[in-house]
């Protein structure tokens, strides 16, 4: 479990159900992983291997974190975050390499009743729309064998376009995306919107040499040289179990 027993966790978990405020509660939640390690695959499937229900919270990588925090969100208990975790990374909680939300935009067809894509309403007229085939590269090779490809349109607003208006409009708890221009991909990293006072933060697991774990980065600076980012908002939610 990393630097927090499964009871520490539990005590978390009960303690963020107590925050009313969508934002401030997954704020709570994420903190709790600063300087947890980054680790590349730490879940366990692919087309040859069946998949395990895997709950590795000593390490992550950036989608496995938001997946976590998300989870936990839900969740009044560990047990309980047991049981959305499987609802959050697959379909209808089936346990298969198959079903696994593999990608960011798969949150906003398969995890709806949680989610919602406010990408479009952020960026208004700056918003941009393409249409992508997920999981194709551009040899035509699959990017994840085992998984079909999927036609997607894909929401992002330009980087160079957010100014105060687009910060203004973003939220803390807010799940952003980094819109990727390679062929097959919708987004190449994740992390978690952060606002405290006049700063902005994207609460990551960085896979960056110098960090190798969960890290607080100046958003603007971070998204200055990147294509845009997509933005997933979390709906309001009470947890229940």
């Amino acid at each position: 479990m990393g630097k927090f027993s499964e009871d520490d966790w539990d005590n978390i978990i009960r303690e963020s159900s107590l925050i009313s405020d969508t934002g401030s509660r997954i704020d709570f939640l994420s903190s709790k992983f600063l300087g947890i390690a980054y680790a590349e695959s730490t879940l366990i499937g692919s087309r040859e291997t069946k998949e395990v229900f895997v709950i590795n919270l000593a390490a992550v990588d950036c989608f496995t974190f938001l997946e976590y925090v998300e989870s936990m969100r839900l969740s009044k208990s560990f047990s309980g975050f047991s049981g959305n975790l499987r609802q959050i990374r697959y379909r209808s909680g089936i346990v298969s390499f198959k079903t696994r939300n593999h990608f960011f935009t798969d949150w906003r067809k398969f995890n709806k009743a949680f989610i919602q894509d406010v990408t479009q309403i952020t960026g208004n007229d700056y918003a941009t729309s393409v249409q992508k085939r997920l999981n194709v590269s551009e040899d035509y090779a699959s990017i994840l064998p085992g998984i079909p490809s999927v036609d997607r349109n894909i929401n992002f607003i330009p980087a160079d376009k957010i100014g105060n208006v687009i910060l203004n409009k973003l939220k803390t708890g807010d799940y952003i995306g980094i819109y990727s221009d390679k062929t097959g991909l919708d987004v190449s990293h994740v992390g978690i919107l952060i606002k405290e006072g006049n700063d902005i933060f994207l609460r990551h697991a960085s896979s960056q040499k110098e960090y190798r774990e969960v890290i607080d980065q100046d958003f603007k600076e971070y998204i200055a040289h990147k294509p845009g980012i997509v933005v997933l908002r979390p709906r309001e939610y009470y947890p229940i179990n």
